[in-house]
């Protein structure tokens, strides 16, 4: 049986090409060509059956055949807000992992004791793409620019908000157990700090704004675990039956 194929295709339903990259693998790679068969998913809960119509050397032009609606496989809202770490590969390979189990928005933070002050989220997104086909998931995560701290918190978000961090002194409750007894179609927004973690001045500024103070079990994690660890339990918790 042919294996079927996916193509990213950001507004299929709109357009009738391909995007340039997308077409060079279906072409040269796959090589497609009129009348054959293949997927496209828009990144917005839509997958489509589409015939190739025409199959030049770099250009790719298809017709949409039936358009399939999708169901996320998790209720509510999960955004990750987290502190990148020195090393993109790290970063990378949080954002493969989270997008292939399932998880909505992803921002970066600029905090006190952060390794990384810049980054561009261009890699990111072709990697978010890639996760995207590879699990077949109907939504590609959004993945927003840089941000500073102070700025997140104060900015009004709707849901549970929770900040991650290691200070025994500030009371914190456990993440899971609060996630398992909230209404299944909660927004949920989850602060994870860098390496060095928050600064006491941020988990107490993240607390007067709303930031329950939680914490992610015993484990002492790096910042790409943490920040997985805290979309999984999300997607469990949000789980549909």
């Amino acid at each position: 049986m042919k294996e079927t194929r996916f193509f990213f295709v950001p507004n299929a339903a709109n357009e009738t090409e391909m995007p340039m990259d997308e077409a060079m693998h279906a072409l040269r790679v796959l090589r497609l060509k009129s009348g054959d068969e293949m997927f496209l998913m828009d990144g917005d809960g839509t997958f489509y059956r589409a015939e190739v119509t025409i199959a030049a050397t770099k250009h790719c032009m298809y017709e949409i055949k039936e358009a399939l609606p999708q169901q996320k496989g998790w209720t509510g809202y999960i955004h990750l807000a987290m502190a990148p770490t020195k090393m993109m590969d790290r970063v990378e390979w949080l954002v493969e992992k989270a997008t292939e189990i399932g998880f909505d928005e992803m921002s970066f933070l600029n905090c006190k004791f952060s390794e990384r002050k810049s980054m561009r989220t261009v890699r990111l997104d072709k990697i978010a793409v890639a996760a995207v086909k590879q699990s077949r998931k109907p939504w590609k995560p959004q993945l927003n620019s840089f941000i500073n701290f102070k700025e997140f918190v104060s900015q009004p978000r709707e849901g549970r908000k929770y900040i991650a961090h290691c200070y025994e002194e500030i009371e914190r409750i456990d993440l899971f157990s609060d996630l398992q007894n909230m209404p299944k179609d909660e927004k949920v927004t989850i602060l994870v700090g860098p390496e060095g973690d928050f600064s006491f001045d941020e988990v107490q500024l993240a607390i007067s704004k709303g930031y329950q103070s939680i914490t992610l079990g015993n484990s002492r994690l790096r910042t790409e675990t943490a920040g997985l660890l805290a979309v999984t339990m999300a997607q469990l918790a949000l789980r549909k039956e």
